[in-house]
């Protein structure tokens, strides 16, 4: 009978621990989650402003070439 109880507190112990392994590695996944995030916000912010930038320039394009293709 002991040893039933020994291996039930063994089993416990175990997924005690797995679950604690398992809670630290999900905080840590958040974490990563999180920082990729936020990355990929600049990024986007980054990819905008050059969209932006290009599309200012191409107006700049002076009209004489628009005239010629017309033509």
């Amino acid at each position: 009978m002991i040893f039933d109880f020994q291996s039930l507190f063994d089993k416990v112990k175990q997924l005690t621990d797995m679950a604690q392994s398992l809670r630290s590695e999900n905080a840590s996944l958040r974490n990563e989650i999180a920082v990729l995030v936020d990355h990929n916000a600049k990024l986007e912010q980054r990819m905008q402003e050059a969209h932006d930038r290009v599309a200012k320039l191409i107006e700049q394009l002076p009209a004489a070439e628009t005239d010629r293709e017309a033509a």
